[in-house]
């Protein structure tokens, strides 16, 4: 039988923020690692190990956490799984492939606001004025960060209208995943959904890439490689998703979005820290716009939250 849950305490709703907001410190140290992991292997190869690394930590829990789901939420389930894993990830490097980093970064920024909609949409949460504000402000800061760091981008090729549709499109796959794994982890332990969900999407993706690209290269990869592919997959993968997925049964997803843009802030501060990149003073507004974002949406309300609906039925 699925279990369900009640209305979560408010410590649990603090931890679950924690989850949320720590989820997306650690998803922003994946641009450092894949950085790193792509000086020695293709894009597709990368994603692979990255997410067959992610196996080696989700593939016990598995074992452990055996899934009893009835038969549609397996169906929604795998469905996540497919267009979570292999279809997002590929399609997103695709779009990044025919764009240029800042436009990426500014389709990528607007996650949270498409989160908020939806889940009003969808999941029936009802956003406050402030909420809608907070969700503004937070957006406007990943885009004052990213504008802020274009005068010192260096040539290369341009922006193309159909590169940022891709970007935007793999963001519509991965809002559909949020809020599929939001109604599942609330019918089953977070832990089993997280484990199932990318070890499914993980063989999805081996078969596509191993028929399409072939084996993945094992010799004469350098040490720092193999570090980053495994930091990628065990930090960036593994424990994103089990934080995440654990803060989604005790937030809604409105709230828990605005999180979203703690990626970009980390990424941008271990540019300037690790790879010698300058912020600028818009820079940092945004990211204080984004930090104090996060604090409004802890601690003010966006609504009473109702069940989610819709998705599956």
């Amino acid at each position: 039988m699925p279990c369900t849950s009640s209305v979560p305490p408010k410590s649990h709703a603090l931890a679950g923020y924690a989850a949320c907001a720590l989820a997306g410190v650690l998803w922003g140290t994946g641009f450092y690692f894949g950085k790193i992991a792509l000086t020695g292997m293709s894009v597709e190869h990368m994603v692979l190990y990255r997410f067959l690394f992610s196996c080696l930590v989700l593939a016990p829990l598995a074992v452990r956490h055996p899934a009893r789901l009835a038969p549609r939420d397996w169906r929604a389930l795998l469905l996540a799984a497919l267009l979570g894993v292999p279809v997002q990830f590929l399609v997103q490097f695709v779009g990044l492939s025919m764009t240029t980093v800042t436009h990426a970064s500014l389709m990528v920024g607007s996650m949270p606001v498409l989160l908020a909609v939806a889940a009003t949409l969808f999941a029936h949460e009802r956003v406050s004025p402030l909420g809608w504000l907070a969700l503004a402000a937070s957006s406007s800061g990943v885009v004052l960060i990213v504008l802020g760091g274009h005068a010192a981008a260096t040539g290369g090729r341009g922006p193309s209208i159909f590169g940022d549709l891709l970007v935007v499109f793999s963001l519509m796959i991965a809002l559909f995943w949020v809020l599929v794994n939001q109604r599942l982890v609330r019918r089953y332990p977070p832990v089993t959904i997280s484990a199932y969900g990318l070890l499914t999407g993980t063989a999805m993706l081996a078969v596509w890439v191993v028929t399409i690209h072939g084996l993945p290269p094992v010799r004469g990869v350098a040490r720092n490689v193999w570090l980053a592919l495994a930091a990628s997959g065990v930090l960036c993968t593994a424990c994103t998703t089990l934080l995440w997925n654990w803060g989604m049964r005790h937030v809604p997803a409105s709230r828990a979005g605005i999180f979203m843009n703690l990626e970009p802030l980390v990424g941008s501060l271990l540019g300037v820290c690790l790879l010698g990149d300058r912020l600028s003073p818009v820079s940092w507004i945004g990211g204080v716009l984004i930090l104090g974002s996060a604090v409004v949406s802890t601690v003010h309300g966006h609504g009473q939250q109702e069940p989610l609906v819709g998705l599956t039925d």
